[in-house]
Parts: structure tokens; sequence; C-alpha cells
């Protein structure tokens, strides 16, 4: 919270609070209009189930279906560069290839690859068919893989109705190569994206420290708890509702996104982060966003596999650090280790959005923004964003080598707009979208729960609102 402007450099030992703000309006990531945005029947195909262990042509039956491998097998050893227990391993030019049809069209599909073991660099294809296998056409660029770490490569299609797919190793002789994780989302024949009325469910993070100390990132607290369901009632929401209809900290972005026909819900503490689990009413996949704000409680590994999976299937994960030697409950974890614990340390994938966060403490306000009439975070349905108020945030690193989709979003006074000192980011994996902000401050709305001291950043400049808002519409799909 913006107390830490208060903080001089020698009290940096003492952990700081920045604030957040809101009046987003983020919506759904999953079904769209004409069902695009949603994972096609039995993927992303993980290639975990299934055994082929010569090179020699030869079908083998996977997740989704019915696949042909030749010169290619199914590699489970050390050298095999996987999430799981298995990837598909390729040599000379050899392919993969479904002997089924995904029905509902393909519309974006990512593929993450890697060399195998010490091999040099090898390339490779993504080829469609739309007749049954009868004939194919490529689709996108020719993908160089040589990188010893999966990366993701990402395809757009848009091919309606029966498509089936091959990818075909083109180069590299014998080197070898991994692949792994193919997801398709559904296409279904319109780029129209849904109407902003459609109804889509939030929620807002409350069960990992976001109370802790004179931290208040919920919506609302209610004897000291972050209740799953904000009182007073979301349907006594109107047009001219105040943010203090609820008492957290980031109520206005709650009230913001009531006010645009969705709903909203807390996980309070004690709360489980699970992803297709029947028995948790909170389970995320009854949710088209999830938003972390500065968490102060290191994820399980349950809970980071569920996290990931989740996004990687088509949810919408807004993140929000803080800066370093932040830790609010004194566990020995604060935001920037979390999130990285989160990317890094996980059974799903190694660096799966494409960027880190870093052990910074920066106060500064930017104007060095993304000018992009396209950008629909940038320059979004609630306008566009120009400047990020940072006090006492940190920010990120890129890997476009680990994500080709990450893109920085607006980056320190002064820097070139490259892979450092990025202030905001998005990027993709799998079907779902990823954004995150170094800082709780422009997200803070100023009126807390009793007895915790904010300050209103979110109405600090216009940029805030719309960076967050469009940000969220974005995660949405919408």
């Amino acid at each position: 919270m913006h107390i830490a402007r208060l903080l001089t450099a020698s009290l940096l030992g003492v952990a700081f609070a920045c604030t957040s703000i809101q009046d987003p309006a983020p919506q759904a990531p999953v079904a769209a209009a004409a069902a695009q945005n949603i994972s096609a029947t039995g993927f992303p195909e993980t290639f975990e189930s299934g055994v082929k262990t010569a090179y020699t042509t030869g079908s083998v039956t996977l997740g989704s279906g019915s696949w042909t491998l030749n010169d290619a097998l199914l590699g489970n050893t050390t050298a095999d560069r996987k999430t799981g227990t298995q990837s598909v391993r390729v040599r000379n030019v050899g392919s993969l290839s479904m002997n089924f049809n995904t029905t509902a069209g393909a519309g974006v599909i990512t593929v993450q690859h890697a060399v195998y073991g010490t091999d040099g660099s090898s390339q490779w294809e993504l080829w469609a068919s739309t007749n049954g296998g009868s004939s194919y056409a490529k689709v996108g660029s020719t993908i160089t893989t040589s990188s010893t770490s999966l990366g993701t490569a990402s395809f757009t299609a848009n091919l309606t109705g029966n498509v089936r797919l091959q990818i075909r190793k083109t180069s590299g002789g014998t080197n070898r190569i991994n692949i792994d994780n193919v997801t398709i989302e559904q296409y279904g024949g319109t780029t129209t994206p849904p109407p902003t009325g459609t109804a889509k469910k939030f929620l807002f993070d409350g069960s990992h420290g976001e109370l802790a100390g004179n931290a208040d990132w919920v919506l609302d607290v209610n004897s000291g708890v972050a209740s799953s369901i904000p009182t007073p009632a979301q349907s006594g929401i109107t047009s001219t509702t105040s943010e203090t209809y609820w008492t957290g900290a980031i109520s206005a972005w709650g009230v913001a996104l009531v006010k645009r026909g969705h709903t909203v819900e807390q996980l309070p503490a004690g709360g489980r982060i699970t992803y297709g689990d029947a028995t948790n009413t909170q389970d995320l996949s009854k949710y088209s966003v999830f938003v972390v704000d500065e968490p102060n409680v290191v994820f399980t590994a349950a809970e980071k596999t569920a996290i990931l999976r989740y996004v990687q299937n088509g949810g919408g994960l807004f993140m929000i650090s803080d800066h370093i030697i932040s830790d609010r409950n004194n566990d020995g974890w604060d935001s920037p280790e979390i999130w990285n614990d989160l990317m890094q340390n996980n059974s799903v994938q190694a660096n799966p959005f494409g960027f880190s966060v870093n052990s910074d403490n920066i106060v500064e306000n930017s104007s060095n923004a993304l000018v992009s009439s396209t950008n629909p975070i940038m320059n979004g349905a609630l306008g566009t964003v120009s400047q990020l108020s940072f006090h006492n945030g940190a920010t990120m690193t890129l890997s476009p080598t680990a994500n080709s989709t990450v893109q920085g979003l607006i980056w320190r006074v002064g820097v070139a707009q490259g892979n450092s000192s990025v202030m905001a980011a998005s990027s993709t994996f799998g079907t779902g979208r990823v954004v995150i902000i170094g800082d709780s401050s422009p997200a803070d709305d100023g009126t807390g729960s009793p007895g915790n001291t904010v300050y209103d950043g979110w109405n600090e400049n216009v940029s805030h609102a719309r960076l967050h808002l469009n940000a969220s519409l974005w995660l949405a799909k919408l």
C-alpha cells in the first residue's frame, strides 16, 4: 500500500504494504457465442496415456484419440523434455498425425516443443486437413526448435467443421525433438467476440494472505473475514451504487464488474484452489477469470497444478505482485517470490507464461506505454492506456523463448520497450490468458475494511481503471 511512500530506503527490511485499485469489468474466457475459446473435446493432448517405444510407424491410442507416429515414439527418459511422464520424440523427417477429426473447428492451436537431450536444432511445421486427411495445408510459419526447455508455439488456424492436425519435422536430420501438450481451441467460424452483456463469473482470491498485515486486497470483509459472497447482495447494485457498498480495498473492481452484469465471488481463507474437483463449490472450472492480488502465502504443489491447468484449458488469470521485501505475514514469502515459485516450480511447465518477477522496489509514474490501435488491453473498450504509477512495485523480465506470446505493455521511464524493466505484461498459455501488473497500488480504491490504512490509486490517473478493466475484458475473451 502507499504507506511505503513514507518509508526510507533504510527501512527496506520492514515489510511494505502497497495498495490496489479497481473499477474493472472482466469477463469470461470460456464459452463464446459461436463456441469459440473452448478447448476441443479431448484436448489438451498431453501424451500421458498410451505406449509406443519404437520409431517404426504405428498408431497409438491417446487421451484425445488415435494418432499415427511416424519415425516417432512416446519418450519417458530423463532426456525427453516433457511435463508429466512422457512426450512425443520425433527424429529425421518424422511426423505425428491425428487419425480422427475435431468436429467443432480449430481456432488457436498451441504446441510445446524442445530439443531432445543435447541434440542440435531442428525445424517443424503444423499442417491441417479439413477433408478427413485426404489433403493438408500448412498452418502458420515453420518453427525452429533449439531450446532444451519446452517453449510454446501458437498458430491461428480459424478453420470450421471437421479438422485434423499433423506435425511434421522438416529438418535437422537425426536430431530429435520432443512435442508435448497440444491444445486446440474450438472455432465457430466468426471472429466477433461475445457481447459485453454476457454474464461471466469472477473469483477473487482471499485465501493466500490477502488480508495479512495492512493488506486489504479483497472485495469485502465481514467481521474480519473475506466471505465467499460479498454482502450486501450483488442484486442491490445499480448504475449509481458507490464502491463503498463493499468494504474491501478492491471493492470498486467488484462493483464495476457487477454493474456490467457479471458475478463476483471470493475464495475465503481456508478455501481450496482446485480445478476439476466436483466436490469444491468454488472450483476454478466454475469461473471465467481468477484474480489474485498480492498473495502472501505460497501456493501448494496441488494449487499450482490447478491454476496452470485452469489457464491452459481456457481460464483467465489476473496476477498482481508487489515489491520485494513485502512479506506482510512474516512467513518468509512475499509476492514476487510466490509468483516466481508458481511459474518455476510446478509439475505442468517451467516458465509457462514467459516472464518472471524481479526483486526490485520501484516508485515512479511511467508514460512509457505500448502504443497500439489493435491491442485490446492498451486500447480497449474502456479507452486508451497511457501511463502507470508504481508506489513500491516490482518489474518483470520477459522471456519470449519460453513463451513467444508474451507482450510487454508498460515499461519504466526511459528504457527501451524490450524484455527488461516491464511494469505490466500479458501472455497466453494453452487456450487461456494471463495479465500481470507489478504493483498492488493501482488497484487500491482507498476505502478498505476497518482498521486498515489504504490509498486511492484507482483514481490516481484515468489509465489505472482503463488498464485493469481492459485487461479484465481481454482475460474474459470479451
